[in-house]
């Protein structure tokens, strides 16, 4: 049987990608930084379906908490075959605003972390000659977003990443893959008044938001045999909106 990692999966996409792989048949490692409650009630509900899950809180925007994570995995379950490095956190303002803090916080949690646990993962994948990383990533990764500024350098740092690191470990057998996630209903849109919700909306081909299952869809659709040939590609998961 094989395992996956799925970092910040308490809730919204992690949550919803960590259950949609348990449904095919993958043991789970959870994870999150702080909302413990929400780990543990998507513990229970993996444990539910019959799969064989752990949850760790540690945050992933520091080394020594990636190895905290990843090596609770390895001894559980043994070398990881599939990392996807969902934990995120946003921040929407003006750029001459953010505090030198919460700079280092956007970049460390979304571009760091995926660099650390991968670092942390690759090892075992090599000795393995398979696995399979996937990076959720951001439409704002691609083309930028005003009053994001250092959220999009962050994703389009984890893209490059992406590309960078499936040249290197192809030959190896390893996969790394991304997805562009364009708006989805998830608490990182919640802070949208109606209006806007609906402005945002009208700027999507498809006149809708996406879904976490979605999302999910397409990670277990990176992760599977199907898309053996496919590595260092950026795909969209976004309505058409860009």
């Amino acid at each position: 049987m094989k395992t996956a990692v799925i970092t910040g999966s308490s809730r919204g996409i992690g949550r919803a990608v960590a259950l949609r792989f348990a449904q095919d048949g993958y043991n789970i490692t959870l994870n999150c930084t702080k909302s413990s409650r929400e780990l543990h009630e998507t513990l229970e509900a993996i444990q539910s379906l019959g799969t064989q899950a752990i949850a760790i809180q540690a945050d992933v925007s520091a080394y020594k908490e990636c190895e905290k994570l990843i090596n609770a995995a390895q001894c559980h379950f043994g070398d990881i075959d599939v990392l996807v490095n969902n934990a995120g956190i946003s921040h929407v303002g003006l750029f001459q605003a953010m505090s030198s803090a919460t700079i280092a916080a956007v970049l460390n949690t979304n571009l760091l972390s995926a660099i650390y646990c991968a670092h942390l993962c690759v090892p075992g994948m090599i000795r393995s000659q398979q696995g399979c990383i996937i990076n959720i990533s951001s439409i704002w990764g691609n083309v930028g977003a005003s009053c994001e500024a250092v959220y999009s350098s962050a994703k389009g740092g984890l893209n490059t990443f992406t590309k960078a690191l499936a040249k290197e470990l192809g030959p190896s057998g390893i996969r790394v893959n991304a997805l562009s996630c364009g708006v989805i209903q998830t608490d990182m849109n919640a802070f949208l008044r109606p209006q806007e919700a609906a402005n945002l909306t009208d700027t999507i081909p498809l006149s809708r938001f996406g879904t976490a299952q979605e999302v999910a869809a397409a990670a277990a659709f990176l992760a599977s045999t199907q898309a053996s040939y496919i590595t260092g590609q950026i795909l969209g998961v976004d309505g058409g909106i860009i």
